[in-house]
């Protein structure tokens, strides 16, 4: 049984093929799944394919690259969706330095605004980090973010943060790049973080793991993440899909 922490089932790119992929999903033994939304068209969609399946959930926030497009009214609706049964968690929120949609400044805010939300609602968040470690660990740090915790999604940075990260109330989840053949940095990760703060994702449609590195990533292929992570840690499949289960039904406090 098998936890995917982070899918967006709501991208476009399973407009035509949604159902199929839930099937294969469940097929692979994903039983339970987190579909994130990240703007005004992906949060809806997330909390409606939530309601249509009972072992699929829902994060609703606002992508860094879009910071730009963000205003109060969009926070207000944040709030008003977070209090949906099947909600779990709020984000993905952050900081992304590779595009420059939105300017570091407006980022940095509007990722507080939300740490700040979520400090409200007593829910934990999920961080996207692309180019940005040591401003992420600064806001965190600063906003007491800690005292809700969440998940530093899709972890490709040093393992030396590790640490810094578990201190701070985070479990690390890691997806495709750690089966690629020479990604060195997520596979030291994996083999580092304690089992009781590791999480697996896919982040489909993106980040497919080898072998179909290049292709549309899908749940079923978490599969795939969780064999590497057993193979590196010297365990079997079975230890990591429990543990990584069992972390994330804790995290996002699912009565299941």
């Amino acid at each position: 049984m098998l936890f995917d922490s982070h899918v967006h089932l709501n991208a476009r790119d399973f407009f035509e093929d949604r159902d199929e992929t839930i099937k294969r999903a469940l097929a692979a033994g994903v039983k339970y799944m987190v579909v994130v939304g990240f703007d005004r068209e992906t949060i809806p969609l997330a909390i409606e394919i939530a309601e249509q399946h009972k072992t699929i959930y829902a994060a609703v926030g606002w992508h860094p690259v879009d910071a730009i497009d963000m205003t109060d009214r969009e926070l207000e609706w944040i709030e008003e969706l977070s209090a949906h049964p099947k909600v779990v968690a709020i984000g993905e929120m952050g900081l992304d330095y590779h595009w420059d949609k939105s300017p570091k400044d407006v980022q940095i805010e509007v990722f507080r605004k939300q740490i700040r939300l979520a400090k409200k609602l007593n829910m934990p968040i999920i961080i996207h980090n692309r180019e940005a470690t040591e401003d992420i660990i600064e806001v965190l740090k600063e906003e007491d973010a800690a005292s809700v915790g969440g998940i530093m999604h899709c972890y490709n940075d040093s393992a030396d943060y590790v640490q810094t990260c578990l201190d701070m109330n985070f479990y690390i989840s890691l997806g495709g790049p750690v089966t690629f053949k020479n990604a060195t940095l997520p596979k030291e990760v994996a083999v580092q973080v304690p089992l009781d703060r590791l999480l697996i994702e896919t982040d489909a449609p993106f980040l497919a793991p080898h072998p179909y590195r290049g292709k549309r990533n899908e749940p079923a292929y978490v599969k795939l993440v969780a064999k590497k992570i057993a193979e590196l840690r010297g365990m079997t499949l079975e230890e990591i899909s429990e543990a990584t289960t069992r972390n994330a039904i804790s995290l996002f406090r699912l009565n299941i």
